[in-house]
């Protein structure tokens, strides 16, 4: 697809619009028993996400929690809400104290849990006053497609604009096996 030289400067979105442009129609998320999400389909699923996020107040910069499992719709939502906010994936399997602790870190915008999955996180997000954004997952569609809910109107701030290669896109956390685990971010370069 690119050199690595060719990679100096691109963002998550770059590359995901260098591709779509290349091949719109190759597969981009696979998942047994259900149709591929192509490339072009994914940018459009960025798009509808980023409105979506936009319409509940999550601006450029802003944290964003995912708590979901592993799959298509996990790897979209990582690829859409990096594209215009800061992603911080988390395990659903995580306790309340861990949840807890997560979350006074990281002072995410919202949260996103599927909808209908009772979780720690969303009760632990609601007492903290963190809004929850619900993941509805397409099964009809392709894989990886879904829609965002949310209760609240939007809370204001610019609309995001593209991010660029200095922008952090993601951020995890060291195992803290020796003491707290502590912020580690990565910028859009960084991942390219």
């Amino acid at each position: 697809m690119c050199a690595d030289n060719d990679l100096v400067g691109l963002t998550i979105r770059s590359l995901l619009e260098l591709r779509a442009k290349q091949t719109p129609n190759a597969a981009a998320l696979l998942a047994p028993g259900r149709e591929p999400m192509t490339y072009g389909q994914l940018l459009v699923q960025v798009d509808q996400s980023r409105a979506a996020l936009h319409a509940a107040g999550v601006c450029g910069g802003d944290r964003v929690v995912i708590v979901l499992a592993n799959g298509p719709e996990m790897a979209a939502a990582f690829l859409s809400i990096a594209d215009c906010a800061v992603c911080a994936p988390l395990n659903p399997a995580y306790r309340e104290l861990e949840f807890s602790f997560y979350l006074s870190d990281l002072a995410p915008k919202a949260i996103v849990v599927e909808r209908g999955q009772e979780s720690t996180a969303r009760a632990v997000a609601k007492n903290r006053g963190i809004p929850v954004l619900r993941l509805c997952p397409c099964v009809d569609g392709p894989a990886g497609s879904f829609g965002l809910e949310h209760d609240s109107p939007s809370t204001g701030g610019a609309r995001p604009g593209p991010s660029q290669p200095e922008d952090i896109a993601l951020v995890l956390h060291t195992s803290g096996t020796t003491s707290r685990p502590k912020q580690v971010p990565l910028t859009h370069a960084n991942l390219c």
